[in-house]
């Protein structure tokens, strides 16, 4: 039985690896130039599905970025000239690795702060929870005293 269970979800991990998208009409002649173009379009995020690269989507937009790659590729672009071409037209967000600068800081250097400062709420938390030891009780004043000994002995006034 666990081994029918384990080879289901081999299978099924298999089967559900997005699929590329790309449809014969695009694919180029030249061998060479059609895996530069799948590389390319894997740096590039589809616009509409924006958690995808335009290699993985089957939206009409991410076939016309697709075609845009492989007209620039077959007019003699290198693939920085081409990634340029398209970030210039629709912006840093459609690369899937932004670029590191001014306005994508908060990007980049957001999770390394929001870690450091939750690491520093945690050392603060421990801090001060070690700083009250457990099953210590803090010292009564003498009033605070007097009243516990008539509670515990019993005296009935409060």
């Amino acid at each position: 039985m666990i081994r029918r269970v384990a080879l289901m979800a081999v299978l099924l991990s298999v089967f559900s690896a997005p699929a590329a998208s790309v449809e014969p009409d695009e694919i180029l002649a030249d061998p060479g130039l059609e895996n530069r173009a799948r590389a390319i379009s894997k740096q590039l995020r589809c616009l509409v599905c924006q958690n995808q690269s335009i290699d993985d989507s089957d939206a009409p937009l991410a076939r016309d970025l697709r075609i845009v790659v492989r007209e620039r590729l077959t007019a003699g672009a290198s693939d920085e000239e081409i990634v340029r071409f398209v970030a210039e037209r629709y912006g840093d967000f459609v690369l899937l690795s932004p670029p590191f600068k001014a306005a994508t800081y908060a990007l980049w250097l957001g999770p390394a702060a929001i870690f450091l400062i939750g690491g520093a709420a945690v050392a603060v938390f421990l801090r001060r929870r070690r700083a009250s030891v457990p099953g210590e009780a803090p010292a009564l004043n003498e009033q605070e005293r007097a009243k516990l000994d008539r509670l515990l002995g019993g005296d009935g006034a409060s």
